[in-house]
């Protein structure tokens, strides 16, 4: 897509449409309000054609609203160990909001995909969160606020950066996101490893 062309999520291909839900989804993982702030404001500024399913959103009530969370969220995220307290609390936010989100953005699909693209925007949107709360766990240690910040404002910015990117080229924006997914991947097979390697080393030592 040429960037100032109107996108219509409903005219997309099948490999586009699946790759904006791949990057919209991990965006919402990351920062859900600053995800559905920026489809309206693209919306309103006449960049994209919601679905009538995601209609909502191009609304400048939610477009506020989400405005508001979002410049809460903007502090909040950047509070040492409160930023965990956060985000758990965000599992219960970003997660369903990126399912409906998929959910709506194939209306024009049957019910069955319709079902599948939730489901699979959930799971995305669980992988970004997780591994958000996981490097959160890692920094929150540190005594100096500044990595808790930077790491914020870089997942801030990511999330406006995939969500616009989709809008005008998806696919690019879905292979950003999946490489970042592999990363976060990765990094809980190493921490689950770890873990495990420490309690089975516990337990040994306990024996002898």
């Amino acid at each position: 897509m040429l960037a100032g062309m109107t996108l219509g999520v409903s005219e997309l291909a099948g490999s586009e449409l699946a790759g904006l839900i791949v990057a919209i989804s991990f965006a919402a993982g990351l920062n859900v309000y600053a995800t559905v702030a920026t489809l309206g404001l693209l919306a309103q500024a006449g960049l994209l054609n919601l679905p009538s399913g995601l209609h909502l959103l191009g609304s400048w009530w939610v477009i506020a609203a989400c405005g508001v969370l979002f410049g809460i969220e903007f502090f909040a995220d950047k509070i040492p160990a409160f930023d965990l307290f956060w985000n758990v609390l965000h599992t219960f936010v970003r997660i369903p909001v990126a399912a409906l989100i998929a959910y709506g953005a194939t209306a024009q699909l049957s019910p069955d995909k319709q079902l599948l693209a939730a489901l699979a925007g959930g799971a995305i949107a669980l992988a970004a969160h997780g591994g958000k709360t996981a490097a959160r766990v890692a920094v929150t240690p540190s005594p100096e606020p500044a990595s808790n910040i930077a790491l914020s404002a870089g997942e801030d910015t990511l999330a406006v950066f995939l969500t616009w990117l989709a809008t005008q080229h998806p696919i690019a924006a879905a292979g950003i996101a999946v490489a970042f997914l592999v990363v976060i991947v990765a990094l809980m097979r190493w921490i689950v490893r770890t873990i495990a390697g420490a309690i089975s080393s516990a337990m040994s030592f306990k024996i002898l």
